[in-house]
């Protein structure tokens, strides 16, 4: 019922609104606009707008925007490829630390201290075992966000699990992630006030597989027994609730098409 609620309204208003634009592009002509140099180079540009003020910082394995206001990253963006999830050897480290590349200074472990709320990952361990480094430097707090436990070993771990089958198939993904930050929200943390998002958002772009397309999900920061395509959405009804323009590289005919569509059949196929 809370998915119905609070997100369906949201999938009419995006979706069917959006609707015709999406019949409107053929898969020649996205074929055509995908063989532009700015796709080519996509993997190098793929990150969201942000402001030269904003801190923007870049690991090994993975780019994030962290805003001071919140004590976290407003995204997380990284690439993930079919590569990167078979060479999956590495172990965790669970060495969460700060992160001293943010220049006022990230989250710190002791702010989760009895908070009863996870230190929840935003560019998922898993995603980062392809390296000693990426995996280490995946526990650097500056990619936590407080999340319930429920949530985080539950819905947001299958997510994950699904997000690396659909590498493993359509061979490279483009991903951004974080929780959707916003005025008012209650904080843990004595030295820092960490917010606790009541959502979170991950949005999975495919510009390189035979068939080009992109999802985005909305998830409330509980449990949930619900499958994980009851909380999809199209990645433009994301930008709407966090104020992101999160693909600002793709041309614009293939951002307004890839951005406006949710089928998820041309994902659920592969997460059966």
């Amino acid at each position: 019922m809370l998915f119905i609620r609070i997100f369906l309204p949201l999938f009419v208003v995006f979706y069917v609104g959006n609707f015709n634009s999406v019949k409107k592009r053929s898969p020649e002509i996205l074929d055509k606009l995908i063989s532009s140099d700015s796709i080519r180079n996509f993997a190098k540009t793929f990150y969201p707008k942000f402001k030269k003020k904003e801190q923007v910082v870049k690991h090994l394995g993975y780019t994030l925007c962290y805003d001071e206001n919140y004590e976290q990253a407003k995204w997380v963006a990284y690439r993930l490829t079919a590569g990167m999830c078979n060479n999956n050897e590495e172990e965790r480290t669970d060495d969460f630390r700060e992160d001293k590349a943010i220049k006022t200074g990230s989250a710190i472990p002791e702010d989760y201290k009895k908070s009863g709320y996870d230190r929840g990952h935003l560019c998922p361990a898993g995603d980062m075992a392809w390296s000693e480094i990426a995996m280490s430097e995946s526990f650097y707090m500056s990619n936590m966000s407080p999340q319930t436990p429920k949530f985080n070993r539950g819905i947001w771990k299958t997510l994950e699990s699904a997000v690396r089958t659909w590498a493993k198939k359509e061979e490279e993904l483009f991903i951004v992630t974080a929780g959707v930050l916003e005025k008012g929200l209650p904080t843990i943390g004595e030295k820092n006030k960490v917010a606790i998002p009541k959502y979170y958002y991950k949005i999975i772009l495919d510009v390189y597989g035979k068939e080009k397309k992109g999802i985005a999900f909305i998830m409330p920061n509980e449990g949930s027994k619900q499958s994980i395509f009851d909380f999809a959405v199209s990645i433009d009804s994301v930008e709407r609730l966090t104020q992101i323009n999160f693909f600002p590289a793709l041309p614009d005919a293939i951002e307004n098409n890839l951005e406006s569509q949710i089928n998820v059949d041309l994902w659920s196929s592969s997460h059966n």
